[in-house]
């Protein structure tokens, strides 16, 4: 574990003329994605590909250690630190994510994620039900690995917040659970180097989180806008992303998706606390 250096001239510079970079490789990658049709089997792989040019351009190293199971449908379970998780996961297992139903009709990104195949969870505990059948179906269709953050925010990577068990309504479907195998993994953040970022550091250069949802660690001295903390990581040269595969539990054992939530959410703080 080292002090994080103060950031020169240059790099502003060279991080301003790669985030340049970054705009002009999105536009492009839009413009390819009109002629991908929306939840096919072509939208995993063409977010991973998207995606794999945006870790370039960041900086971004990934690191997987384990394998996913060949199981399908498969669900993969993570923490949750900043938004350089939407980059580092499709890379690593060409997964797609599962994103609260009122994104869906966001201008313009709402379209974006139907042609990554994302899929759309209604939240709200008044009408989710009437919905948990269809995301349930698309989720035994998926011949792609879908990734879930329980945790429902980011954090400033000191802990693993509890994990909702409302996040796991559509795998209770006729007292199954859609037939899916949960993969638990365990992320996290080093410096491009591979030592150890400060609980400090993380939170105040490459964690993406809101103070007041915080209830341990330390807070951030400026909270950025999503451009702003994007800018922030071309500036600093990007980092490296750590993702332990840990073996999935039997759904079988568990009497209900609130146990789930619980055993997952130890299982996945225990390693990251271990490991970070």
């Amino acid at each position: 574990m080292h002090d994080m250096k103060k950031p020169t001239i240059f790099n502003y510079i060279f991080g301003a003329f790669r985030f340049g970079l970054y705009v002009i490789w999105s536009i492009l990658s839009i413009i390819a994605g009109l002629f991908v049709p929306s939840y096919s089997t072509v939208g995993p792989k063409f977010l991973r590909f998207y995606m794999r040019g945006t870790a370039f351009l960041i900086g971004m190293k990934i690191r997987v250690h384990g394998k996913l199971s060949d199981a399908r449908p498969l669900m993969i379970v993570g923490n949750h630190i900043s938004i350089f998780e939407f980059v580092s996961f499709p890379i690593a297992f060409g997964t797609s994510f599962f994103s609260k139903k009122e994104a869906a009709d966001w201008p313009f990104i709402g379209w974006l994620m139907k042609k990554f195949g994302v899929v759309f969870i209604d939240r709200n505990p008044a009408t989710a039900l009437a919905a948990l059948s269809a995301v349930c179906d698309q989720m035994e269709r998926a011949t792609w690995p879908m990734t879930i953050y329980p945790e429902g925010t980011t954090t400033n990577g000191a802990y693993v917040k509890p994990f909702k068990s409302a996040m796991f309504n559509f795998l209770e479907r006729e007292g199954r659970m859609c037939g899916a195998t949960v993969q638990p993994v365990a992320m996290f953040y080093r410096n491009r180097d591979g030592t150890k970022i400060s609980d400090v550091d993380m939170a105040e250069h490459y964690a993406w989180f809101t103070n007041a949802k915080q209830t341990e660690g330390p807070k951030a001295s400026v909270e950025r806008g999503l451009i702003a903390q994007m800018l922030h990581i071309f500036v600093l040269g990007g980092f490296t992303v750590e993702i332990h595969v840990l073996p999935p539990p039997p759904l079988a054992e568990f009497k209900d998706r609130k146990e789930l939530a619980d055993v997952l959410q130890k299982i996945i703080s225990d390693e990251y606390m271990k490991l970070k």
